[in-house]
C-alpha cells in the first residue's frame, strides 16, 4: 500500500463529490433539527397536559407554575423555556389544541360508523397519534412547526380554524417566522382562494379546485418605494426588482418566466405584462397588473394574451394556460358578468397596497391615496 502510486485529484470530479456530501450532511442535519423540534414539543405537549391535570384535580393552582419554573431552571439551567411566561404558554397551548383535536377525533369517528359495510370510502383528516402519552391523536404536522410559529400563532389567531390553517400552510411552505407573521398579517386565511373565476366551466377537475385555491382577494403588494418622477417602466422595474416578495404573495408554485413578453399575431407585436409557470398547476400564468377599477374589457385583452400564450408557449406537456388580472380595485358582479361564455380560464382579483409595514413610523409613510395618485399620473392601464 505504501508504494502504491497516488492518483491525482480531479478538481471538478472532487467538487461535485463535495457538493454532494455537503448536501448529504445539511440534509442529515434538517432531519436533526426536525426530530429534535419533534421531541421537544411532544414534552411540551405532556408538560402542558400535566400542568393542567394538576391545577385542575389536584387543586395546585396559578403557584404551581411559579414553583415548577424555579425548580426546573434550577435543574437544567442550560436549557430555555421554563420562565413562567413560556410554562403559562404551554399550558394554554395544550388546553387549546386538545380541545379541536378532540372535535376532529369525534366527527371522524361519526363519519366512519356512518359509512355503510359496503362503501369502501375512507376518511383521511391526517390524524396520527405521535410516540408519547397524549390522551388525543394530534394531527401529523402539528409537532413539524418550531415552537416559536406556534406561539406567534396563538398570540394572533383566536379562531381555531384559522390558527390550525397557518399551522398547515407554515409546515406546506416552510415558512420562516417572519414569514409567518407577514402572512398572518397580510390576512391569508381570509384571501386564499377568494378570486371571482370561471376555472370550474374552464378547467377539468382536480384542476379548476387546485387553481381555484391558489388565488387571493384581495392581493397585497408592497409597492413601497415608488417615486413620483418613475416612469411606467420604472415602476414595472420596480416590481421585478422586488420579485421574491411579489412571489412569495402569489404563492407557492410561482415561477417568474418575465415581464414585458413579446408575442407576434397577425402584423403586430404585443407585450405581455408579466408571465409565470406554476410547478403544481404544470401550466402559464399570464398575470396582467391594473391600477385602475377593474373594467369588462380588461377581460378581452387578457384572454388575447392567454390565447397567444397557448398558442405560441404552451407543449403538450402542459395544461392550458390561466389568466390572472389584478386590479386596484373591482365591482364583483360586473367581474362575474365580464366572465360568463369566456372559454380560457380567467380569474379576477383585487390589489391592496400594503402601507402599514411599521405602524409607529405610519405618519411618515406615504397613505394609500398617495400612491394610488402617483400611479394615476403613470395612467397605467
Amino acid at each position: 500500500m505504501a508504494n502504491q502510486r497516488q492518483i491525482p485529484i480531479e478538481a471538478k470530479e472532487y467538487n461535485e463529490w463535495l457538493a454532494n456530501v455537503k448536501t448529504g450532511i445539511r440534509h442529515c442535519q434538517i432531519k436533526a433539527a426536525i426530530s429534535v423540534n419533534k421531541d421537544l414539543l411532544q414534552m411540551y405537549w405532556q408538560l402542558g397536559h400535566d400542568i393542567a391535570i394538576k391545577q385542575s384535580e389536584a387543586k395546585w393552582g396559578d403557584g404551581l407554575i411559579a414553583r415548577l419554573s424555579r425548580d426546573l431552571t434550577a435543574e437544567f439551567p442550560e436549557m430555555k423555556g421554563w420562565s413562567e411566561r413560556n410554562l403559562r404558554s404551554i399550558r394554554n397551548w395544550y388546553l387549546t389544541y386538545s380541545q379541536y383535536f378532540e372535535i376532529r377525533k369525534q366527527v371522524v369517528s361519526k363519519l366512519e360508523s356512518s359509512l355503510s359495510e359496503n362503501e369502501t370510502t375512507t376518511v383521511n383528516l391526517e390524524i396520527a397519534n405521535p410516540k408519547s402519552t397524549l390522551e388525543t391523536p394530534i394531527a401529523s404536522s402539528f409537532f413539524s412547526v418550531p415552537w416559536g410559529h406556534h406561539v406567534v400563532i396563538m398570540q394572533k389567531c383566536k379562531d381555531l380554524d384559522k390558527a390550525v390553517f397557518y399551522i398547515e400552510q407554515t409546515v406546506e411552505n416552510n415558512w420562516s417566522r417572519s414569514t409567518l407573521e407577514w402572512q398572518i398579517e397580510s390576512q391569508l386565511y381570509e384571501r386564499k382562494g377568494k378570486a371571482i373565476t370561471n376555472f370550474a366551466h374552464t378547467l377539468p377537475l382536480p384542476q379548476s379546485d387546485l387553481a381555484q385555491q391558489l388565488t387571493k382577494d384581495p392581493y397585497v403588494i408592497d409597492l413601497m418605494g415608488i417615486r413620483p418622477e418613475m416612469t411606467e417602466r420604472e415602476i414595472e422595474s420596480h416590481l421585478n426588482s422586488h420579485i421574491l416578495r411579489y412571489l412569495l404573495e402569489l404563492g407557492k408554485g410561482f415561477t417568474f418566466y418575465g415581464s414585458q413578453i413579446q408575442v407576434t399575431a397577425g402584423n403586430g407585436d404585443f407585450y405581455i405584462d408579466q408571465l409565470f409557470y406554476h410547478v403544481k398547476l404544470h401550466c402559464y400564468v399570464v398575470v396582467e397588473l391594473k391600477a385602475g377599477k377593474f373594467k369588462p374589457e380588461h377581460i378581452g385583452q387578457l384572454n388575447f394574451y392567454v390565447s397567444a400564450v397557448d398558442e405560441q408557449l404552451k407543449t403538450e406537456q402542459d395544461n392550458p394556460t390561466i389568466g390572472l388580472l389584478i386590479c386596484k380595485d373591482k365591482d364583483d358582479v360586473v367581474a362575474e358578468y365580464s366572465l360568463r361564455n369566456v372559454a380560457t380560464p380567467i380569474g379576477v382579483s383585487s390589489m391592496r397596497i400594503y402601507d402599514d409595514l411599521m405602524k409607529e413610523f405610519k405618519s411618515s409613510l406615504p397613505t394609500v391615496e398617495d400612491i394610488e395618485n402617483n400611479l394615476k399620473d403613470y395612467n397605467i392601464e
